[in-house]
């Protein structure tokens, strides 16, 4: 069959259909069933590329790599975002603008990010130290966070999110430096998405 379906990419796999589920629960009206979707792709993500280091690749099994990620970040963190916001919203107009915005730039993002990346390759074997505007994966941190945020505090949770993710879709885009995480960043951001997760599993709703 075309494709790769050695370990290497299993969880990437994984995660897009975390990602896919996570949108029918979101067109369905199960708001919390898709955040928690959401989250569950975040960390298919977060050690995908880990457990692809560990297996030595040729040129076109990288590549491809390169490709399938982004084709399931867009899924995951771009188009399951927006949905998740539209519907929290109950289809507004300018709800339905947001997300579209949004989808734009991650799409935007994750190709240029295609095109930089298997440039970085040819050239180093190094792993990625600076990232260039805001990473699309971050959705799966930010977007639960204000979701669960939002509850605790009683916000109006779909107009914040509505604002939080117009400027998450200009930070895509903006050229600015973003140190990528180290160990001890990994470690905090694991922290926090496992207290998100808990508080999400123990029945949070908007």
């Amino acid at each position: 069959m075309l494709g790769y379906y050695n370990y290497t990419v299993i969880l990437t796999y994984i995660g897009m259909l975390f990602g896919f589920i996570g949108l029918t629960c979101a067109i369905d009206g199960q708001l919390p069933a898709a955040v928690l979707c959401l989250m569950l792709a975040g960390i298919c993500d977060m050690f995908d590329g880990t457990v692809a280091a560990t297996r030595k690749r040729d040129k076109y099994e990288k590549h491809f790599g390169i490709q399938i990620d982004s084709l399931s970040d867009l899924i995951c963190f771009g188009v399951l975002p927006a949905v998740l916001l539209y519907r929290m919203n109950e289809s507004s107009s300018l709800a339905l603008f947001v997300a579209a915005v949004y989808v734009l730039c991650s799409l935007i993002r994750l190709a240029y990010f295609n095109v930089d990346e298997a440039d970085r390759q040819e050239q180093t074997s190094a792993p990625r130290t600076i990232y260039r505007g805001l990473p699309v994966t971050l959705a799966a941190l930010i977007i639960p966070a204000l979701y669960q945020f939002g509850y605790i505090l009683r916000l109006p949770t779909a107009k914040l999110c509505t604002v939080v993710m117009a400027g998450m879709a200009a930070a895509f885009l903006m050229p600015f430096p973003l140190k990528k995480p180290n160990i001890i960043g990994k470690i905090c951001v694991i922290l926090c998405g496992g207290f998100e997760l808990l508080f999400l599993l123990a029945g949070a709703d908007i």
